[in-house]
């Protein structure tokens, strides 16, 4: 059973310094705006569509590259 799609449409919850990370994503892809990173409690899949058109990106991939901003 392929769970991977599922884990996409679960709720994606950012952990940490936001500030920070939106800093990160921002040095890695240059074509992200401030406006692209505004983070709203409980808005977060507003900001994962965000990224995923921004990056052309999927949201199983957007979510990858968020898990791994969180951890550095």
């Amino acid at each position: 059973m392929n769970t991977s799609h599922n884990k996409a449409n679960e709720a994606f919850k950012i952990t940490g310094d936001w500030k920070e990370q939106s800093k990160q994503l921002k040095e890695k892809f240059s074509q992200l705006k401030d406006s692209d990173l505004v983070l709203e409690k409980g808005k977060e899949n507003e900001l994962l569509g965000r990224l995923e058109n921004k990056l052309s990106k999927s949201r199983e991939e957007v979510i990858k590259i968020l898990n791994n901003t969180q951890l550095s």
